[in-house]
């Protein structure tokens, strides 16, 4: 299959643990501005959404019942979209980041390494990473290997043939964190080489943080991946305007879609090409 015919999955991340009203007035913080928010940027063309939870005062929490509540507003709202549940490490600490997976989403987040933030270490210890995995086994969820890193991408290959991670692999590359790894285009082309050679099979997709969203998924629609916008990851359209919602963001990765000739993924092709039922 060509690139130009390949359809590209648009994964929304609705809020994150860091954005708030102060960054911009619309980030949905409460269960019921993100299962509206979420529901525009499905019907604008995202069909993954990931997702965090905040508490009453606007906190990130991993706490099972607040995500169980979104779950439920998401599958009434947003029918055939993919419920991805993030088990990243601001919303909780060690086993707790996984509480939700017993919930059975189709989706969820698996950082395999650990690596720099802003202000902190990014821990992802291996027992921790093998415990989250095998919880996804064990409750048939399909993780999102969220690479930081050209070392994940070859400990997620390390993964998949020793049976901890099941073939075919999603593989995002996250890129423009600061501390971490920036948005650079040769290096953004070897991680791309380096998983088609590690794991075939896999399929991939990219995130920008910040100024680098657009770039990044301009990069990863017009090498024939999938890629991520929203909130989480940028609140501003450009330089200087907000964004006025999630459905704008990917609004605007479907225009990229339609610069390369690229079709949007419907969530019925999304969950045939990752294996979801």
């Amino acid at each position: 299959m060509s690139t130009a015919a390949t359809p590209c999955i648009i994964c929304v991340a609705i809020t994150g643990s860091l954005p708030t009203k102060a960054n911009n007035p619309a980030v949905p913080i409460t269960i019921a501005e993100q299962i509206e928010s979420t529901q525009a940027a499905f019907e604008a063309g995202a069909t993954i959404a990931h997702c965090h939870v905040r508490d009453d005062a606007g906190k990130p929490t991993s706490d099972p019942d607040r995500f169980a509540r979104l779950v439920e507003g998401l599958k009434t709202h947003c029918p055939g979209m993919i419920i991805q549940l993030s088990t990243g490490g601001r919303s909780g600490a060690g086993t707790a980041r996984g509480g939700m997976l017993p919930l059975r989403p189709d989706m969820a987040s698996l950082s395999v390494g650990s690596n720099n933030f802003p202000t902190r270490v990014y821990e992802n210890p291996p027992d921790l990473v093998d415990w989250l995995a095998a919880e996804m086994r064990k409750h048939g969820v399909k993780p999102e290997i969220e690479c930081f890193d050209l070392s994940h991408i070859v400990q997620a290959a390390s993964m998949a043939q020793d049976g901890r991670l099941s073939a075919p692999l999603y593989v995002q590359f996250v890129m423009g964190v600061k501390n971490a790894m920036p948005a650079d285009e040769r290096i953004f082309d070897f991680y791309i080489e380096t998983l088609s050679r590690l794991a075939p099979t896999a399929l991939w997709c990219a995130a920008g943080i910040g100024p680098a969203q657009v770039t990044i998924n301009e990069w990863a629609i017009a090498k024939g991946g999938h890629t991520r916008t929203g909130m989480e990851d940028n609140v501003r359209l450009d330089r200087d305007t907000l964004a006025p919602s999630n459905a704008a963001l990917v609004r605007r990765a479907v225009d990229l879609c339609e610069k390369y000739e690229r079709p949007v993924a419907t969530w019925a092709q999304a969950r045939t090409m990752l294996g979801l039922a």
